[in-house]
């Protein structure tokens, strides 16, 4: 989250932190099948955060200089640790907190950039891809990832888990968030001026072919969620019932021998020209 003054609807605490981490580790493999820097050399992320997606750009592609922008100085220095214990990641980057509305960079600066879970919490990211453009050379590419949260299925049938979803949406879209960007990147990169847009949905559908993967998924989802329960309880979102509602029922359906888990997000790559 890089600008702003509005909750963060997962938090910054040091288990949050330590969440996005292996997160990134986790969506690695199916995030980064499609994404190709071999032109670039001067890649600008946008809501680096952690520094947990920077660590995989430099050790995927060993030829890029990376700079990488958030507004919270709290995930900075998060990211200057994480960042500190990979050799690789050595001399090879650049952290700076910014708003990514007013970027502290010359027209021109980079020749690529990244972007990923970002957008869903700017209230503005029009603005955020207008103001990336300018910082742009003619011939970048660049790579946005996003959620779309209407595709979360789970079976069996969860209804606290549903409840618990819906006020997780809507609290980020009230706090000036989007949950269903990820279907919006293409009107949003063409109205930026951006071209060559194509677009990509991905997904996680995972059932008795894959178990273990299941499993593993399902515990993540699980604190995912409750990252944000403090939150939505204090807004009146959702009462403790619910999240207690909803913890059983996950409990239940990473337990079931048939459950099903699917989501799917949206990954979009554009020129600048």
């Amino acid at each position: 989250m890089v600008t702003g003054e509005f909750p963060y609807i997962h938090g910054f605490s040091s288990d949050e932190q330590s969440r996005l981490i292996r997160q990134a580790r986790m969506f690695e493999t199916t995030l980064f099948s499609r994404i190709d820097y071999s032109e670039a050399s001067r890649l600008l992320e946008v809501g680096c955060g952690v520094g947990a997606q920077t660590e995989i750009l430099l050790r995927r592609f060993p030829h890029l200089e990376v700079t990488g922008v958030d507004r919270s100085g709290a995930q900075l220095e998060a990211a200057e640790r994480h960042l500190a214990q990979s050799a690789w990641c050595t001399s090879r980057y650049t952290l700076q907190q910014a708003d990514a509305t007013d970027l502290p960079f010359p027209d021109r600066s980079f020749d690529a950039a990244y972007l990923c879970w970002v957008l869903e919490h700017m209230p503005s990211p029009a603005r955020v891809l207008s103001e990336l453009r300018r910082v742009l050379s003619p011939g970048a590419v660049v790579y946005v990832t996003e959620v779309l949260n209407t595709s979360f299925f789970l079976d069996p049938y969860s209804p606290h888990l549903l409840r618990y979803w819906m006020a997780f949406n809507d609290y980020q879209y009230d706090s000036g968030g989007d949950p269903f960007i990820g279907a919006k990147l293409g009107n949003l990169l063409l109205a930026g001026g951006y071209r060559d847009v194509q677009t990509e949905v991905k997904s996680f559908h995972l059932d008795n072919r894959q178990p273990g993967k299941r499993k593993q998924m399902m515990a993540f989802w699980e604190e995912l969620l409750l990252s944000a329960a403090d939150q939505l309880v204090a807004t009146g979102k959702v009462d403790t019932a619910t999240v207690e509602g909803m913890r059983s029922e996950l409990q239940a359906v990473r337990n079931d021998p048939n459950a099903v888990f699917f989501f799917a997000f949206v990954q979009a790559r554009a020129l600048v020209y």
